[in-house]
């Protein structure tokens, strides 16, 4: 039977409303509050640093997301850390928590199609870390105008405002996991610890795993120097199937202006151009495109995934 009307109608309206269920939950609430803590501290320290070691910089506000002071790391390493945690304890109920409250049979006999509801959580989920997103930034910002008593630059606000975009994604990437194992998995609490398992093992142990299977791809050759360059990049392919590498491809790339490239540099690519010249903020964009690609492309994989399998669920009242 063909179906009638946009699959569509009532995402907005279910989108709103989970956001607002987000942003009056006391989860969210003591999660957010961490977040803002930790990245207060990595701020504050980066300040500090920079008033010690820093002179006279065109991108003085980009040193404040990734300078770190002793013990705490910088704001963008927090961030890579606790953002995919936010992004799993939005999501990892948003089906599941459905039945097991046996709502989802109620939200179904209203004029909506199940696409309607699983974009609508997706969306909503997204716009929270958004807002969040966007609070840390201008907060990071006020913090650098009233302690370094200089305004951000256009430039320091054009890679600010991409860094976000990046970020976005990124969070996306682990929000679409969390529903995915949402959809398929009906206890809470084990989706909730299937998505905490893949965040801890592309986060801690991806590192220790990569050089194992890149040497096992592109075994090193005592008679050929060229498989020392074929073996890293093996590695480096490898380390990109984790979305924590990609994003620190992405902030090393766009808040270091002087920064060239994410891989190795031979001379010959080096020639003309003017050693620690910043380059300009669509250059380095450019360069980490397939990365930010590479986030997106995961982020609709995953929630597609979870939208085949939401899609053939059957629902009893």
């Amino acid at each position: 039977m063909k179906r009638e009307g946009s699959p569509l109608t009532g995402v907005a309206a279910i989108a709103l409303k989970e956001a607002a269920d987000h942003m009056t939950s006391a989860r969210m609430h003591l999660i957010m509050l961490l977040v803002l803590l930790t990245a207060i501290g990595a701020v504050y320290g980066a300040i500090g640093r920079i008033r010690e070691t820093t002179a006279e910089d065109p991108f003085l506000f980009l040193k404040l997301l990734t300078v770190a002071r002793e013990p705490l790391p910088s704001f963008t390493s927090f961030l890579g850390f606790l953002l995919p945690l936010v992004a799993i304890a939005l999501g990892f109920d948003a089906i599941n928590g459905e039945f097991a409250r046996r709502t989802m049979s109620r939200l179904l006999a209203q004029p909506i199609y199940r696409d309607a509801i699983l974009f609508g959580k997706f969306l909503g989920g997204l716009l929270v870390i958004g807002i969040a997103l966007l609070t840390l930034w201008l907060l990071m910002t006020g913090l650098g105008i009233l302690f370094l008593g200089l305004p951000p630059s256009g430039g320091d606000v054009a890679r600010g405002i991409a860094y976000l975009a990046a970020t976005l994604a990124y969070a996306g990437v682990w929000l679409a996991l969390a529903i995915a194992f949402s959809s398929f998995i009906r206890s809470p609490a084990t989706s909730a610890l299937a998505a905490l398992s893949v965040w801890l093992v592309m986060t801690v142990f991806w590192g220790m795993i990569v050089p194992f299977v890149a040497s096992v791809i592109a075994p090193l050759d005592p008679l050929d120097p060229m498989s020392v360059l074929a073996q890293f990049e093996a590695q480096q392919a490898v380390a990109r199937l984790s979305p924590q590498t990609l994003y620190s491809e992405i902030t090393a790339m766009l808040l270091d202006p002087a920064a060239r490239s994410v891989g190795p540099l031979f001379l010959a690519q080096l020639q003309g151009a003017v050693i620690g010249a910043p380059l300009a903020t669509a250059d380095s964009l450019l360069i980490v495109w397939p990365q930010i690609s590479g986030l997106v492309a995961a982020m609709i994989l995953l929630f597609t995934i979870a939208y085949v399998v939401f899609q053939r669920q059957e629902v009893r009242a």
